[in-house]
């Protein structure tokens, strides 16, 4: 095999998007050949031997894809904190399985889980503006302000400006309104905050779209492998490379070129104007040869 970027092996091998793979390198916790490697260094899966926290890298896994629906009070990460019990404890899978994105703790629904590094990567960059649809029960109805704020975008307390989002009223109910958001980005407690600076409270959130994938009717804690049309639109959904954004055209370069000369033609001049020019000044007569310049006239004495 060919050699690649170290982060790009380990991504491929299951360990977590690349921004990831680069932490668990700069971290100290990847060992190549038994030494510890730089940012960016290269290797080759099928010579090298590639640890991380000392456990050898699985050159051949086959990639796997989970939806699960978590439910409130897991954690959406492998190592759990506070004595809490993490999404990966609610797959019964052999083999490494990590999820794509974060969801809060507090939070509920669809969570894709997979070893597909490559995948990972352009579902949670935020360059790919991948949507992820939530449904949202706030402790008041929101009127038509803070609607058209929170579509807009707005600055959050410490500087975070969101970006436009899609947020439609669904129902009320006897506990608040329920609202329909669609966000492009993924910002640590977003929607809360964002409800928070307009003066409302989450009560509940449920994450029920993740691009293409759907959650469905999987109950709390139920999980279901893909299917293979499920996979395949991902993956096209997906792209390796980001999609160029097309840039404002400068005022000054809307104007229209000037023609090209034609050949043997003179480059245009300014046009000439049609009225009648100016007389030009009289010029003195040329002086004969010999004779001397014309002086003033003087009148004969009187005798």
């Amino acid at each position: 095999m060919a050699e690649e970027r170290l982060q790009k092996i380990l991504a491929h091998g299951g360990f977590g998007s690349r921004r990831h793979c680069e932490e668990l390198i700069t971290a100290g916790r990847v060992l190549l050949n038994g030494r510890k490697p730089q940012l960016g260094e290269k290797a080759d899966a099928a010579l090298d031997k590639i640890e991380v926290d000392f456990v050898p890298m699985v050159r051949f896994e086959a990639l796997c894809y989970v939806a699960l629906n978590k439910p409130r009070g897991i954690e959406c990460t492998l190592a759990p904190q506070n004595d809490r019990t993490g999404v990966r404890a609610l797959v019964n899978l052999p083999g490494r399985l990590y999820p794509v994105g974060r969801l809060d703790a507090d939070s509920e629904g669809l969570v894709l889980m997979t070893n597909d590094g490559e995948l990972t990567n352009a579902l949670t960059h935020p360059r790919y503006g991948h949507e992820k649809e939530y449904h949202v029960l706030l402790d008041r109805i929101p009127d038509a302000q803070q609607l058209a704020t929170w579509r807009r975008g707005l600055v959050l307390e410490g500087g975070d400006h969101t970006l436009p989002a899609e947020v439609e009223t669904m129902y009320e109910s006897s506990s608040g309104s329920w609202v329909k958001v669609v966000l492009r980005e993924g910002r640590k407690h977003q929607i809360r905050r964002v409800a928070l600076a307009l003066g409302m409270t989450v009560r509940r959130l449920q994450r029920v779209r993740l691009g293409t994938l759907q959650l469905g009717r999987l109950a709390p804690g139920e999980w279901r492998l893909l299917n293979k049309s499920e996979i395949e639109v991902l993956q096209r959904s997906a792209p390796s490379k980001p999609k160029a954004r097309s840039r404002p055209v400068p005022a000054h370069a809307e104007k229209p070129a000037a023609p090209a000369p034609q050949r043997g033609s003179r480059p245009a001049g300014p046009a000439k104007s049609r009225s009648h020019p100016a007389p030009a000044p009289a010029s003195r007569p040329a002086a004969q040869r010999g004779s001397r310049p014309a002086g003033p006239v003087r009148k004969p004495r009187a005798r």
